[in-house]
This record gives C-alpha cells, sequence and structure tokens, in this order.
C-alpha cells in the first residue's frame, strides 16, 4: 500500500513538474527575457502554489493593484457606504453646499439641489460651498505628465463633477479650411486651432496642452472629415464645478448674484434643504471590471477620510490600507502602494503577495459576490480577449507603458480553482505579445492543472 502511495506521489509531483515546465517554455518562446516575468499560481482550496517565477521580484502591477485598494476601501466604507451631496440653510438664510466627493455627482444633480432652494422660496445671503472633505491634491504621485490630457486619468477632489471630463466637439467646414472646435458645456479653453477639413484622408487630430503659455491652452492640429468628439479632463475642477453651479443658480432663477464662497459647514442652527445620494456598488463595478481610475482614487481617498475621521489624503488612504493587510496573515513587507489605481509606476508588489492575497478574498464568505464582480472573458477589459475562458476566468487587467497584468481565478477543465497572477515588464515586448504570454500560460491552467 506505502508502494502505491509513494507512486501516485511520485506521479503527481513528476506531472507538475511538467506542466511547469510547459509554462516556462511558453515564456521563453515568446521571445521575452524570463527576468521580466513573474509569476504566482496556487491552489485556492489549500492556498499551495503550483507554480511561480520571480515570484518574490516586486514588480508594476498596474491596475490589478485595484484588486487590493478597492477590497481595503470597501471593508472600511462598508458595502452600503453611500456617497451623500447636501444643500443646508442656516438660520442667517445663508446656503451651505457640503462636497463628499461624490464621483458619480453631475450637474443635473447640482439642478435638483438648487431647484429644491427655489421651491423653498430661499434667498440666500451667502452662498458657501464646504469642500474640507478632500486636501488639494488632485492628481496622484508618480503619474505622468504626459498624461494630464488622458480621459482615462482626470483629476479627482471634492470637486468631483460630470467624471471631470469635458467633451470636445469638432465640426468640419469645408475642405482645406478650419474646422469649428467648442467645448460643451461651456469651459473657459482657447484653441490653437490648426486643425484642417480635409474629406479626402481619414480624421487624424491631435491635442497638445500649451503649458509654456497657459494650462487652458490647447493646440490642436491634423485634418477631419467628419463630426467629431473628444473627451478632455477638466484642467481645474474648482473651476468646473463653480462655472456649473452659477449656470444653475441663473437658470433655476435663485435670487443670488455675489460670489460663491468657501466654508466649513457650522455645527449648529442649520436644515437640510435636498441631499444627493449614490452607493457604491455601480462605482466598485466600475472599478473592477472597467478598470475606472477616476472611481478608484476618489473611493481609496474616500476610505482613507472614513478611517482617519477626518480630511481624505494620500497618507490617510494608504494607513487604511496598512490597517486592512494587518488583519490578515500576508506579508506585505515587500510591497509599495503610492495610489488607489495602479497608474503610478512608482507602486511595487509581488506575485506571490497578490496571489496570497487572492487566496485569502477566496475564503471570504462574499468570496462570490467579489468575484464575479471582476470581468470574465467577454465583458469589461476582457470584452475582446479570452472568450473561451467564458466563466471560467475572472480575471482584473492591468496596462501601463512597457507593463501589463493580469490577475484573479481560473477554474481549470478539471474543475480546480487556481488563484494567480502574472505580471510582465519588458520595454521590448509589445503590448499584444504580453497579453499573448498571459494567454498562453493561462491556458497551461486551464489545460493541465
Amino acid at each position: 500500500m506505502r508502494k502505491i502511495i509513494a507512486l501516485l506521489f511520485t506521479l503527481f509531483i513528476t506531472a507538475n513538474l511538467v506542466n511547469a515546465e510547459s509554462i516556462t517554455k511558453s515564456i521563453i518562446s515568446a521571445g521575452v527575457n524570463k527576468a521580466s516575468v513573474s509569476v504566482s499560481i496556487k491552489d485556492v482550496a489549500t492556498g499551495n502554489r503550483v507554480y511561480s517565477l520571480n515570484e518574490k521580484k516586486p514588480m508594476i502591477p498596474a491596475s490589478t493593484l485595484k484588486l487590493i485598494t478597492t477590497s481595503a476601501s470597501v471593508d472600511t466604507l462598508g458595502k452600503d457606504f453611500k456617497y451623500v451631496t447636501t444643500l443646508y440653510k442656516s438660520t442667517n438664510n445663508d446656503l451651505y453646499l457640503k462636497l463628499s466627493g461624490d464621483p458619480l455627482l453631475a450637474s443635473s444633480d447640482l439642478s435638483q439641489l438648487v431647484a429644491s432652494a427655489k421651491l423653498k422660496n430661499i434667498e440666500p445671503k451667502t452662498f458657501y460651498i464646504d469642500d474640507t472633505v478632500f486636501d488639494t491634491v488632485e492628481w496622484g504621485e508618480g503619474w505622468q505628465w504626459d498624461d494630464e490630457m488622458n480621459p482615462l486619468m482626470p483629476k479627482f477632489s471634492a470637486y468631483n463633477l460630470d467624471k471631470n471630463l469635458l467633451k470636445i466637439e469638432i465640426n468640419p467646414t469645408s475642405d482645406k479650411r478650419p474646422a469649428v472646435i467648442s467645448v460643451k458645456p461651456f469651459y473657459p479653453l482657447t484653441f490653437m486651432n490648426l486643425l484642417t477639413t480635409d474629406s479626402t484622408v481619414p480624421t487624424n487630430v491631435k491635442f497638445e496642452r500649451n503649458n509654456d503659455i497657459a494650462s487652458n491652452l490647447i493646440n490642436v492640429s491634423g485634418t477631419v472629415a467628419k463630426f467629431y468628439t473628444v473627451m478632455m479632463p477638466v484642467t481645474n475642477p474648482k473651476m468646473y464645478f463653480t462655472l456649473r453651479l452659477e449656470s444653475v443658480i441663473r437658470n433655476k432663477k435663485l435670487e443670488y448674484f455675489a460670489p460663491i464662497k468657501n466654508a466649513k459647514l457650522p455645527e449648529k442652527n442649520i436644515y437640510v434643504v435636498d441631499k444627493i445620494e449614490h452607493d457604491i456598488e455601480p462605482i466598485i463595478s466600475a472599478i473592477l471590471k472597467n478598470s475606472n481610475n477616476f472611481y478608484a482614487e476618489t473611493l481609496f481617498k474616500t476610505a482613507g477620510a472614513v478611517f482617519a475621521d477626518s480630511i481624505g489624503s494620500r497618507e490617510a488612504s494608504l494607513k487604511m490600507l496598512d490597517n486592512y493587510l494587518s488583519k490578515s496573515d500576508i506579508n506585505s513587507e515587500d510591497i509599495k502602494v503610492v495610489d488607489g489605481s495602479g497608474v503610478s509606476k512608482n507602486n511595487l508588489v509581488t506575485a506571490d503577495f497578490m496571489s496570497d492575497f487572492l487566496v485569502m478574498k477566496a475564503k471570504d464568505e462574499n468570496f462570490d459576490n467579489f468575484k464575479t464582480m471582476l470581468p470574465t472573458s467577454g465583458e469589461g477589459t476582457l470584452k475582446d480577449r479570452m472568450l473561451y475562458f467564458k466563466n471560467n476566468l475572472y480575471a482584473k487587467t492591468g496596462t501601463l507603458s512597457d507593463t501589463s497584468s493580469i490577475a484573479g481565478y481560473i477554474t481549470s477543465r478539471r474543475g480546480k480553482v487556481y488563484a494567480f497572477d502574472i505580471m510582465i515588464h519588458d520595454a521590448k515586448t509589445s503590448p499584444s505579445d504580453k497579453k499573448f504570454i498571459e494567454e498562453q500560460i493561462l491556458r497551461n491552467i486551464y489545460a493541465n492543472y
């Protein structure tokens, strides 16, 4: 009997070695340096490692970091947390708009709040905004300066409104004539318009901020053949918010004509005029399925504010994260986190840390809900990838220049569930080749484990 058990154990070890060798060969055959790839695959049921490569090496996680920061934020806030933006009236007949940094807040919400004040016949002496929920830092540490016009990386602040994005509309005229550029809704941008109408070639428009002269001066060049729109981050969220609020006050005919000021909400002698509430569930879904950086950073900073019971800041958020990780048995000494979205290249994690984290999450009573919040093949950031894994793969992807990553759960064809993390940081390999390597590794897990 002992000989049979020993033989089965030997066969098991041999099979796993063959499988591991197959994964390593697939990495080498893709022409990438093994030193630039980090992999950790663990059996969810046992936590045992079944394959690893450079698993202890700190690497850039990109957006897979959202798995950790979002989990910590939800743990701190609670799944029933709501963002609440409230309009108050004081006994002195002043209005106070208390901001929460709500990333879902829209201009239509401001319209509702002001309409409520008008309906109650309030004629404020002074209109104040309380923006003390967050500090004034509006971008993440280590974010790249040349991403300042990237609509995937808008600024985030207490003044979040309309996702902090502007719609730029471009209308062609007649061939060889300048196109017409406009901003919807109004925001003070100046365009150096070098954009030409040309119906004979495909539309090719280039935007560049001219910071040498002014941050609101945009160089626009290229050609346009038909109506074209592009989203652009707001350069000054507070200015944008104030413009929209002033516009709503005029449209609703609220009797107020003085400047809008800043002041902390008084603790006494105030009552609620109206409030806007938004649940965090759609925010979490947008972060995990579609990798929304704006939502991720706002949620992370909000959780920091709640944890510290103070103004939201990066420092408070990192303390909140440390507290969350300290409640587990995962060793986080070799990781470095500087933002909530993974956009910064200053973030570092190990594949072993991430797979350990995913194994820990799998033991949580809410695991099924967490897993299905991740995109499966055919949806979110996996919309056009690995469709044959449908419902067997739930994973968060990450992409930065020179970096590609994917982490999550895969069920093999034998029915076993594995937590995995794959990070590739290589300047010589194309983004498509990096994704090909990820796919080959996952194919091996699915077919052979």
